[in-house]
């Protein structure tokens, strides 16, 4: 039965075991040293602080996580978020990814966030057909803009408007405040219903 739920230290060690071979063998992730499971814990707890990290779980196994960052630093941007998800090789296209990002996008949502970002090492056709049927535009190229295994790659950057920006935004919620929420179940599950159709 699948689960989605908010991310805790003790997943480090599956989350480790799904994005390690993602930076080992892929340029998918620029990273070049694999995280450790104690890297994962301070980075879900570091995360957590501000912004949501799910994992969705068939069982005990986690199959896929995902979650959201700050776009950039300055204070104009504190409206907007970054967003990545991974998916364990064994469970890609059984829809994990979509279940988990209509939950993350439910929750930044009713954070009060305006608009998610999605860059996407080149070529990656799963990843942009992915965003692009969530309703991701494509907004730009970094062209050969990341180094890795012996060659330049480009990164497109993608934009999904999370609510209309006509207006002048208020405050967004701290992750304490969002777990109190109406609303917060409804947003963990949303993802959920996807398994049922």
């Amino acid at each position: 039965m699948w689960t989605i739920r908010i991310a805790g230290p003790a997943d480090a060690r599956e989350v480790a075991g799904i994005y390690g071979p993602i930076v080992a063998h892929t340029a998918i992730s620029f990273e070049t040293e694999i995280p450790t499971e104690m890297e994962f814990e301070r980075r879900i707890s570091s995360t957590l602080a501000f912004l949501p990290w799910l994992v969705c779980a068939d069982g005990e196994r986690v199959a896929g996580y995902a979650y959201a960052s700050k776009h950039r630093e300055r204070a104009a941007y504190r409206w907007c978020v970054d967003v990545s998800v991974y998916i364990r090789d064994s469970c890609r296209r059984s829809g994990v990814g979509r279940a988990l990002y209509t939950s993350l996008f439910t929750l930044l949502r009713l954070q009060g966030f305006y608009a998610a970002h999605a860059g996407v090492t080149l070529p990656n056709e799963a990843s942009v057909g992915l965003h692009e049927s969530l309703g991701f535009r494509p907004v730009g190229v970094y062209p050969r803009v990341g180094f890795k295994d012996g060659r330049w790659y480009d990164v497109g950057w993608w934009q999904l408007a999370l609510r209309d920006r006509s207006e002048e935004p208020g405050p967004t919620l701290s992750m304490e405040a969002l777990r109190q929420a109406a609303g917060w179940d409804e947003a963990i599950d949303a993802g959920l219903k996807l398994f049922s159709r």
